[in-house]
């Protein structure tokens, strides 16, 4: 069998993948990009994640603000068309999808080709029969919903998830949404908005369980003053019909609710399990995820791992970040470990949460001393004229004012947070921020409040005294 070479092969075209690929093929290099299908190209980002959420998100604010207009004596007539929403979606995927698909990667020199791909050895891949090797390969295979199985699921007609409720015919007037992370409490509020009657369970004791208690309070409440139920404590029993469940409280109270529809965010599976992995000397934990090292590289050094697959961080700019670091390792004998000490994320509700940094658990377990500023946007004066006194912004910094990490939550809370994000990244003080001028009333002044709150906390009596006398000599 003849064997075809590259310098390096890259399975899966998403983010991550398209990343790597892109760049070496700049750089000169022989480059094998592979995925099952044209559609694949682009990922989950583009086909079922990010891309497809934050469109339907921003239709339904539209939908949100025109609906809350009528306390200005606006009203507004007619009733939401579900194919129309469906319709603007697919519409921003293929603005996108110009230039993320096989025609396009090829006409500038990478070779892709589509299929299902499996080790057949340490640094050769087959696809169709056909064999492929390179030096290096890069795993960015990405992941998928878990689903439900058991529990009587095979009753329930509508079973949604974010690979179905893009193109799903009609909008559910009622929605179950198993799961409160990021992708159920997304979809979960933003099909509210749009006119379905939301109830979210979840086995936590607060929705978004990677964020700070807090900061998802305030969540919260917003939540459910917009009429989205949130059981949490509770689980699934099992669906006893099309539309009706059976949930259970931790308190062992059982009760039964009614649906037209189920949204099932759940978890992710890792898409692995077709690769053949074995015969490339890949291996994994208990749990299924690979073993991989700081340098993102699995128990085989030829291959290394990009996104979903890496077992961190299931983000589109987590999976950027991946490549960043593989394509510097790959053209460096000094090689970088990966770190996400400034690592930062955003959930696309309304209003937005915006984590960055190292976390108050984190601190703890390295023993670094710190202290936590926690500032309510209750007298922030663009938070006045704009309606979100609601708002929070929790910093945390080190004894000399080095930011470590924080938390937001507000409307366009991931913009708010770039200016602190680059400033962790950077070592900055608090202070230092205290020293720019912002325009007012900017919405990131609650930025300056905040370090104008912790500059004011240094003026002590003794500091006092000696400002009052240097103005007296002085003046």
């Amino acid at each position: 069998m003849e064997t075809q070479r590259f310098d390096i092969i890259i399975i899966g075209a998403g983010s991550g993948g398209l990343n790597i690929a892109s760049f070496m093929n700049r750089i000169g290099k022989r480059v094998l990009l592979i995925d099952k299908s044209d559609e694949h190209i682009g990922g989950d980002c583009l086909n079922f994640g990010c891309v497809p959420s934050k469109a339907l998100i921003h239709v339904a604010r539209e939908v949100k603000a025109a609906a809350e207009a009528s306390r200005f004596g606006v009203t507004t007539t007619g009733a939401l068309s579900w194919p129309l929403v469906r319709d603007y979606i697919k519409k921003r995927q293929d603005v996108i999808r110009e230039h993320e698909n096989r025609a396009w990667f090829e006409s500038k020199g990478i070779t892709v080709v589509l299929g299902e791909a499996y080790f057949s050895g340490s640094q050769t891949v087959m696809v169709s029969g056909v064999a492929y090797t390179a030096k290096k390969i890069v795993l960015a295979t990405g992941s998928r919903p878990r689903t439900i199985t058991g529990q009587g699921i095979e009753k329930v007609k509508r079973v949604l998830n974010n690979e179905n409720v893009f193109s799903m015919d009609s909008l559910p007037k009622r929605l179950l949404v198993l799961g409160a992370g990021p992708i159920g409490i997304e979809i979960g509020q933003a099909l509210s908005f749009l006119g379905s009657h939301v109830t979210v369970v979840d086995p936590g004791s607060q929705i978004l369980s990677k964020e700070d208690p807090e900061i998802a309070t305030v969540l919260s409440k917003k939540l459910e003053n917009e009429g989205v139920v949130l059981q949490l404590k509770t689980k699934l029993k099992e669906f006893t019909g099309s539309g009706r469940a059976i949930l259970t409280k931790s308190t062992g109270e059982e009760y039964e609710v009614e649906f037209d529809a189920v949204f099932v965010s759940i978890g992710r599976v890792l898409n692995t399990e077709s690769l053949s992995l074995e015969k490339a000397g890949i291996a994994h934990n208990n749990r299924g995820d690979l073993i991989v090292d700081e340098y993102l590289r699995t128990t085989n050094p030829h291959v290394y791992v990009c996104g979903d697959v890496a077992g961190n961080y299931q983000f589109t700019h987590a999976a950027e970040a991946h490549a960043t670091l593989i394509i510097r390792n790959l053209l460096s004998p000094f090689k970088k470990k990966f770190s996400d000490d400034t690592f930062a994320w955003v959930t696309y509700t309304t209003p937005e949460i915006a984590t960055f940094g190292l976390s108050v658990d984190t601190l703890n377990i390295r023993k670094v001393r710190h202290e936590v500023l926690s500032t309510s946007f209750f007298e922030d004066d663009r938070a006045i004229t704009d309606d979100y006194q609601y708002g929070m912004l929790k910093l945390i910094i080190a004894p000399g004012g080095k930011i470590l990490g924080g938390s937001m939550v507000a409307p366009h809370a991931g913009e708010l947070v770039q200016e602190l994000i680059l400033a962790q990244s950077v070592g900055l003080a608090l202070t230092d921020l205290f020293n720019k001028v912002y325009p007012y009333p900017t919405a990131t002044r609650i930025n300056k409040r905040v370090a104008a709150g912790y500059a004011g906390a240094k003026l002590t009596p003794r500091t006092k005294r000696l400002l009052s006398f240097l103005y007296t000599l002085f003046n």
